[in-house]
């Protein structure tokens, strides 16, 4: 019986497996770099957030969500990495531009799930100052504000939001009368402003 002869491009691989040991990478005991575009494990930036919910909207798999604690009385912004396929849609479409960002850390595995498997950032809510109810984080109006300059004095909620942050306003005890044209200089949901005004200008 005729036994086959190793093909020349089988015996190069063989010597230079030899002499520069096996093409398979380390992993896990050494991590292989990746390119600078490479879109790895999402992380928040804490300081950057403002829980505005634009990536909870734009996520294709619902790994996003906004969450209302009453008794904290913050919205929370939870990233579930388990859902997540890493399309780089809440990066793309953050508000603030650089609060969401990739990694280029990519090992998920493990054995359980740890608690820090999900990542969450917290922002103080904001409340209606007639229906109580909370309508936007804090953050949110304030990066609103600072984001339109002087435009923010023709919104009320805006401008005594950035009051108060500069402790120059204190906010309002709940009103639960029904609007009326003193209550447009207060902190609104969009809903009682819009009753606010029209309070104002129909007597309604």
């Amino acid at each position: 019986m005729r036994i086959p002869l190793p093909k020349v491009r089988e015996l190069a691989e063989a010597v230079r497996a030899v002499i520069k040991g096996p093409f398979t990478t380390q992993f896990p005991a050494k991590v292989d770099s990746v390119h600078p575009n490479f879109r790895g494990i999402i992380e928040f930036r804490d300081d950057k957030c403002i829980c505005c919910g634009a990536c909870t909207r734009v996520c294709p798999t619902n790994a996003r969500e906004i969450v209302l604690d009453r008794e904290k009385g913050v919205f929370r912004n939870i990233h579930h990495a388990e859902r997540c396929i890493y399309c780089g849609q809440c990066v793309m479409y953050c508000t603030t531009r650089d609060a969401i960002y990739h990694t280029p850390n990519f090992d998920l595995s493990r054995t359980e799930r740890s608690a820090d498997w999900e990542k969450s950032v917290e922002r103080e809510a904001a409340y209606c100052e007639i229906c109580g109810e909370p309508f936007a984080s804090k953050a949110h109006l304030a990066w609103i504000a600072h984001k339109v300059g002087d435009l923010a004095n023709s919104n009320p909620t805006l401008f005594l939001t950035l009051y108060e942050e500069l402790g120059t306003a204190e906010p309002l005890p709940r009103n639960d009368r029904q609007p009326y044209r003193s209550d447009t200089l207060r902190i609104l949901c969009p809903d009682c402003r819009r009753k606010t005004y029209l309070a104002e200008q129909w007597g309604y």
